[in-house]
């Protein structure tokens, strides 16, 4: 027993102050949002970009790591409490594996238009893997079975990577609701595009949550079928580069809060839960997001976007605007198809 109150202790002292701002900069978010109507996310993330200083305190360093990540996790695997086979059946099969299509078109498009743009195989399979699944996460586990003769370089290339997705998912986050309201695309449309095109989950619940909460989860949905596709990306990756695969700890290839989701909305397709309690995990899920996108705009830095190569910026731009344009199509299709 001592023990275990020594490292809640200790863990208490590591992280309380970087969570403490993270939920400080949620509920300004949530006040400002209900005072002003405008979206709660959006505002989360603004208001952490303003506060970016703190993320250079070694005091709310790991607080704000673990409200970015382990926070993030928790909402979105709680998010399986509200998803069931009907809203699997709503979005079709077809849907599903037009998305897995867009994932592997993505990739191909990187790696192809990488030496465009004056960069090798690697790095536009690091950054058509990290647009075509999930930011950053895929990027860091992408890297890690890339292998590198040149180390410095590879972490750079890495960084860039991580800063650019998160980046460009914010930017996304921000415009594509926007661009979805001037193409009159339904709730349902709308969260499909999200979820089909956005980088990070973090943007992606905002952006979709900003709109209804129906778009809200169905963008998770879908973008939790693009994390799936982590494991085979890192894999074939791996098998593809082996000749220079740098030595290391494994990358994570089926990220535990997808297995608690898919576990979650398992049961409720099975058995299902009381509606309560879909409705309490919603508001739960919703508040632990907002929390972590708030230590994601914390965490990110406007200027350190401008510290790296014009021709890297150039070809990740591409590759959003090419998801971006395939998940639209894809779409358009779809709606006159069925029309």
């Amino acid at each position: 027993m001592p023990l275990f109150v020594a490292g809640v202790h200790d863990a208490w002292r590591r992280y309380f102050r970087g969570v403490a701002v993270s939920i400080l900069v949620a509920l300004a978010a949530a006040f400002l949002s209900e005072h002003y109507d405008a979206p709660a996310m959006l505002l989360a993330i603004l208001i952490g970009l303003a506060l970016h200083f703190l993320s250079d305190d070694p005091r709310t360093t790991a607080g704000l790591d673990f409200a970015s990540r382990n926070l993030l996790r928790a909402g979105v695997a709680l998010l399986g409490l509200r998803i069931s086979a009907a809203l699997i059946g709503d979005l079709g099969f077809g849907l599903i594996l037009l998305v897995i299509a867009a994932v592997a078109a993505t990739v191909a498009f990187g790696l192809l238009s990488s030496r465009l743009f004056g960069q090798d195989a690697r790095f536009g399979t690091l950054t058509g893997g990290a647009v075509a699944i999930c930011g950053a996460s895929a990027a860091m586990a992408i890297a890690a079975v890339l292998g590198r003769s040149r180390s410095e370089e590879a972490e750079r290339e890495m960084a860039f990577v991580v800063i650019g997705v998160t980046m460009l998912s914010t930017i996304a986050m921000i415009l594509y609701p926007i661009l979805a309201d001037l193409l009159g695309l339904s709730d349902l449309a709308t969260g499909i595009f999200l979820g089909a095109t956005i980088h990070d989950v973090a943007q992606v619940a905002g952006a979709g949550f900003s709109v209804s909460p129906a778009a809200g989860e169905t963008a998770v949905f879908v973008k939790l079928i693009r994390v799936s596709m982590l494991a085979p990306v890192v894999l074939l990756t791996a098998l593809a580069f082996s000749g220079s695969r740098a030595t290391g700890p494994s990358p994570v290839l089926f990220p535990g809060f997808l297995a608690v989701f898919i576990v979650l909305a398992g049961i409720n397709s099975l058995i299902g839960f009381p509606p309560v309690v879909g409705q309490l995990a919603g508001v739960f899920s919703q508040w632990l997001l907002l929390t972590a996108i708030a230590a994601v705009g914390v965490k990110t830095s406007l200027a350190s976007i401008f510290r790296v190569g014009r021709r890297a910026i150039g070809l990740l731009v591409a590759e959003t605007l090419f998801l971006a344009g395939l998940a639209l199509s894809a779409l358009m299709l779809l709606h006159s198809s069925g029309s």
